[in-house]
């Protein structure tokens, strides 16, 4: 396959998931966009391997696999067309591998047949591994690489992920995986250590509450270090941080009692905020 026709592919692989980071890195400079699509690209296919119906045993191996293609990938012999697509990304930009173990250390996490976090520290950890690893990936291929640019990485990193984990909290427990510390249950009277009961116990409303402000709190931190950065170099993330705190708002207006109706918004809606951002 020609390097081209990889590039097409993932590309794709990035338009198709819908995610809302397809919007913020549409409009980015080429060989920018092209670095970004990759690092998404990685991260949508660990993610999937978490998310896959497979054994704990088959999900962790081939999260191995993909720790051996990025240390292929930083070496210089990648297998994989996202591997050459991420070593042509670290070529160009200063990409930390240990920023994308941290991605499939936290992917470790997710794959496991059922998910418990004791407290917020291990929260931030979770949060650190996933979202705010990403954010630091790409603070470095946006060249704002300084206190502030990692000051945005973290806490834009933090507030999306809390975000995700009040959005999807009844699908995780679905799937026996409870994000919500135990620490934080347990001051609401929540003892039991059932995901479906958790995530209809009466008490739980107040402990999401709980999350929302320290999610406001963070997407507050991440505006301020997003006015000390280089508005042109983070206008992606700018228009990261306009999509997901919608969500975030909607998601607090609609309240933390089930039925817990889903939010979404629409492509229409993601692409009015990507142009906004421009003004």
């Amino acid at each position: 396959m020609s390097p081209e026709a990889e590039a097409a592919g993932i590309a794709g692989l990035v338009r198709k998931s819908g995610t809302s980071f397809y919007w913020a890195m549409r409009f980015m400079p080429a060989e920018q966009r092209n670095a970004m699509f990759a690092i998404y690209a990685f991260c949508r296919v660990v993610d999937d391997i978490a998310d896959d119906a497979g054994s704990e045993l088959e999900k962790q191996t081939a999260l191995n696999g993909w720790r051996a293609e990025i240390k292929n990938a930083f070496e210089g012999r990648p297998a994989t067309p996202i591997g050459t697509a991420l070593a042509e990304a670290a070529r160009r930009y200063p990409l930390a591998r240990r920023d994308l173990a941290d991605v499939i250390d936290g992917m470790h996490m997710d794959s496991a047949d059922r998910l418990r976090i004791d407290d917020l520290a291990e929260l931030f950890v979770y949060c650190d591994r996933v979202a705010c690893a990403v954010g630091r990936l790409s603070v470095a291929v946006f060249g704002e690489t300084g206190p502030m640019g990692l000051r945005l990485a973290r806490t834009l990193g933090d507030a999306l992920q809390l975000t995700n984990i009040l959005r999807d909290i009844d699908e995780d427990a679905g799937r026996d995986r409870v994000y919500v510390p135990k620490s934080m249950l347990s001051r609401a009277g929540i003892g039991d250590d059932d995901a479906a009961a958790i995530a209809g116990h009466p008490n739980l409303p107040a402990v999401l509450e709980e999350i929302s402000r320290l999610a406001a709190s963070r997407y507050r931190e991440a505006e301020f270090a997003l006015r000390h950065c280089d508005a042109g170099r983070v206008r992606a993330a700018k228009i990261m941080m306009r999509v997901y705190r919608r969500s975030f708002e909607r998601l607090r207006q609609r309240g933390w009692r089930p039925p817990r109706a889903p939010v979404r918004l629409s492509k229409l809606e993601k692409l009015g905020i990507a142009v906004a951002s421009y003004f």
